[in-house]
């Protein structure tokens, strides 16, 4: 009987510690990604080094447009330490599932596609298109309604690049149309006064009006033919990172278009005219 009596304890007791050990287990791994970055200070980003989206400077500092915004928003919730974590664009997103690091901090367009795989944060930054002009803009180009509204003017494109298909859109004439093979075709092209205006991405434009004498930037505009061509970036969470993402939401969308916001990324090349237009929802729809 003794002997029966000390089993039945033991089993109780076994199972009694079994129990809190379990329930320990379930606690540890309950803990959320940001449960666990304000407790530690830190929080891991993937960034693809690409200029000035996010990238590593020669001396190893992390920045670009997404990074620090994500320093910026973070500090706001408690998380002080950024730690960066270099990947290739195409692995940023399986490197975010495998848990390599905790949001995707690298200018990544909003897609429906990318959507399906991933949650974003409401965008940070919208890109549209800008036209090159020589210095002055002596013809008054704005955007490609100008090039239509004024026979007498060419316009430069890039080949395979999108703006060819935007210029016939608008409504521009075949014949107004110059296709060139190459970026600084584009440029010396303004430069001889062989175009009086090239259409790219407003931040090429921005680079290469930097980068070339006798030449500027238009503002850079955001539709053509009443429709939307701006892309749109943001930062990518896990799917089961809800409250990660939902802070870091909250004090993004305080931060975007704020003073400190402009101030932090026009020296990156964005600003005022890189605001976004459109909501991740609207976004992960297609819209």
């Amino acid at each position: 009987m003794l002997m029966s009596h000390i089993s039945r304890r033991a089993v109780v007791k076994a199972a009694a510690c079994l129990a809190l050990a379990a329930t320990a287990f379930t606690s540890a791994h309950a803990e959320t990604t940001l449960e666990r970055a304000k407790k530690d200070g830190y929080i891991r980003v993937g960034f693809a080094n690409e200029a000035p989206f996010g990238f590593a400077t020669p001396d190893g500092k992390l920045t670009g447009e997404a990074p620090e915004v994500a320093k910026a928003v973070l500090a706001k919730m408690g998380i002080k330490q950024v730690d960066g974590v270099l990947t290739e664009f195409g692995s940023l997103i399986p490197g975010l599932k495998a848990g390599r690091f905790d949001i995707i901090a690298a200018g990544m367009f909003i897609t429906p596609k990318r959507c399906a795989e991933i949650n974003f944060s409401e965008p940070s930054y919208g890109i549209g298109e800008a036209m090159l002009v020589a210095k002055g803009n002596p013809k008054g180009v704005k955007d490609f309604s100008s090039i239509k509204d004024n026979p007498d003017l060419k316009l430069a494109v890039m080949a395979g690049a999108v703006e060819g298909g935007f210029a016939k859109d608008a409504g521009v004439a075949d014949g107004q149309i110059v296709t060139l093979p190459d970026q600084s075709s584009l440029v010396a092209a303004i430069q001889a006064g062989r175009a009086d205006a090239a259409a790219l991405t407003a931040l090429s434009i921005a680079d290469m009006a930097k980068k070339a004498d006798g030449v500027e930037s238009t503002k850079p505009f955001g539709e053509v033919a009443g429709k939307s061509v701006k892309g749109h970036g943001g930062f990518g969470f896990r799917k089961e990172d809800t409250d990660l993402q939902e802070a870091f939401n909250a004090e993004l969308k305080k931060f975007i278009g704020s003073p400190e916001h402009i101030a932090l990324v026009e020296p990156l090349g964005f600003g005022k005219d890189y605001l976004p237009n459109k909501t991740t929802a609207q976004l992960c729809k297609g819209e």
